[in-house]
């Protein structure tokens, strides 16, 4: 789970990380108040998307009073950037700034350890400094056993030849940052930038903090920080059913049972559409797991159908823990449930542990929307092909 920046803010701050005040708002008028209660001569108004570019989109605005916060507020609130609607903004109180630092700690899933980076470049998009100026980004690997402790600090201080006088101030902030990765079980903590001030302090100006969701266990209180808004309303519903559902922007709904097995299938729906008219794309991410019951079939069918760009559906079970069986008789459940508002093709490739009982009992069932095919290919191409066929009916209904 990705945080907002006010929420990393007050996470850091909960470790004992430097940051400036910063109050949430959510209308214009509460953005005045939040100013004047600040009391600073310079506040800013930051919009809370969970995504990259806010200064450049606008989003990002300096008030010198109130009134001027009051004004950006109204601008920035209801704003699109990047497809994320903007409902909330921080007003934070200005900084002196002298110099800007990008720091970051991250899981490197590839060498099984973490990753600590430092720039004292810091304020631009790291992916555009990693690129073009990669000797200015300097990268230590991190022992999972200890942490970001001290020594490792150290060490990156002393190779980015980090200010002698403010080195042991910057240790302290980086230790306590890797405290924070640790306590909150994280698998990224960003500041960029962070900054010395023109006294001398060093600040977290604007973090970016990934939670690791497999440790939600270990942190009831994280509930309070998903934002339910953001999230896409079949995701909601694919949770409340335990779902292991992603939401994507193509027309083929796909059905798998197994991550490793709905991920080929995505690949192969997405090149059997690449030479279709409109080329159909997958839709969604669903993995029914390896014991699926014909329930929870019929909660995928049911959910996915519900997806209005939707125009087929491919349901791919190999089955092992998983009867054909069972996944038949969740399609049909899930068709007898549905009734009318079930009106999108279903291809369905079943393989594996019952297989030919599930086809006799798809078979038997007849549903005109449900088409058996044997192998993964051939399936892949019929979902694709109707898909394909909806789109472009659609497309000429719209040009008459």
């Amino acid at each position: 789970m990705d945080l907002f920046e006010y929420q990393a803010r007050d996470l850091f701050e909960r470790h004992d990380v430097p940051v400036l005040r910063g109050i949430v708002a959510t209308t214009p008028e509460e953005a005045r108040r939040a100013a004047e209660e600040l009391g600073t001569n310079v506040v800013v108004v930051k919009a809370q998307v969970k995504v990259g570019g806010r200064g450049k989109a606008g989003g990002v605005k300096l008030a010198r009073s109130p009134e001027e916060a009051e004004q950006h507020a109204r601008a920035i609130l209801g704003m699109d950037i990047k497809g994320h609607t903007v409902n909330t903004v921080m007003i934070a109180e200005g900084a002196d700034i002298a110099d800007e630092y990008y720091f970051s700690l991250l899981l490197d899933r590839a060498n099984r350890t973490y990753l600590a980076m430092f720039s004292l470049e810091g304020g631009v998009e790291i992916e555009t400094l990693a690129e073009e100026r990669p000797e200015a980004l300097i990268r230590v690997a991190v022992d999972p056993r200890t942490g970001l402790d001290e020594s490792v600090a150290r060490r990156i201080a002393e190779e980015a030849d980090f200010p002698v006088e403010l080195r042991d101030q910057f240790v302290n902030v980086l230790v306590t940052l890797g405290d924070v990765y640790r306590e909150a079980d994280a698998t990224l903590v960003e500041v960029n930038p962070l900054v010395k001030t023109g006294d001398g302090r060093i600040i977290a100006l604007d973090g970016k903090v990934t939670l690791d969701d497999n440790a939600d266990f270990r942190h009831p209180d994280r509930a309070e920080l998903v934002d339910e808004a953001a999230i896409d309303p079949l995701e909601l519903r694919a949770a409340e059913k335990h779902l292991n559902y992603v939401k994507l922007d193509g027309e083929v709904g796909i059905i798998g049972n197994g991550a490793g097995l709905v991920m080929s299938t995505l690949d192969v729906v997405a090149y059997a559409g690449e030479d279709l008219p409109g080329t159909p794309t997958p839709a969604n991410f669903l993995d029914i797991g390896g014991g699926a019951s014909a329930q929870v079939m019929a909660d995928g069918l049911d959910i996915i159908l519900s997806d209005p760009k939707v125009e087929a559906v491919f349901v791919n079970v190999f089955g092992g823990i998983t009867a054909c069986s069972e996944v038949a008789k969740g399609i049909r459940g899930a068709l007898e449930q549905l009734g009318d508002k079930a009106s999108k093709p279903i291809v369905v490739r079943l393989d594996g542990n019952a297989v030919e009982v599930g086809r006799e009992i798809l078979t038997e069932y007849d549903h005109p929307l449900v088409t058996v095919v044997e192998t993964m290919d051939e399936a892949a191409r019929t979902a694709a092909e109707r898909a394909s066929e909806a789109l472009s009916s659609s497309s000429t209904s719209g040009r008459n």
